[in-house]
């Protein structure tokens, strides 16, 4: 299949397929007139690559972990048991990550909190204060 029949099956644009490919993860064949040719098995590994990303990982890591996942009862399961420590390394970066955004948050509350009470009247309300009192 082409890579617009690619792009209508699996809902992703054709840049994202291309970028994929430049990235190593998918390896489509080559017609002789250039344009690319996806086989079936094409279909699902394109759902795959969607689920890692939504899953936090990056199209680097995507690329060395793919190799070694299947599809069980739509959910990927590895195959590989290098596999699991690198998962492991990426969920340590996910929880790092997360706990650093809510360290942020809680700073930014804290400035929110001390805003004096006509300025959250007014941001509570929508209307921003004139030029002139800012």
């Amino acid at each position: 299949m082409r890579i617009g029949e690619l792009s209508r099956r699996t809902g992703v644009h054709e840049r994202l397929l291309r970028y994929y490919e430049e990235q190593h993860l998918l390896q489509p064949e080559r017609r002789p007139s250039g344009y690319r040719e996806y086989n079936e098995a094409d279909v699902d590994t394109v759902r795959r690559i969607r689920s890692l990303l939504a899953a936090g990982l990056g199209t680097a890591t995507i690329a060395t972990i793919l190799p070694c996942l299947r599809d069980e009862d739509e959910r990927l399961v590895p195959t590989c048991s290098d596999l699991l420590a690198d998962l492991f390394k990426e969920r340590e970066r996910i929880t790092k990550a997360i706990t650093d955004l809510e360290i942020s948050r809680s700073a930014l509350e804290n400035v929110i909190a001390a805003a004096p009470a006509d300025v959250a009247e007014r941001a509570a309300g929508g209307t921003t204060a004139p030029a002139s009192t800012r």
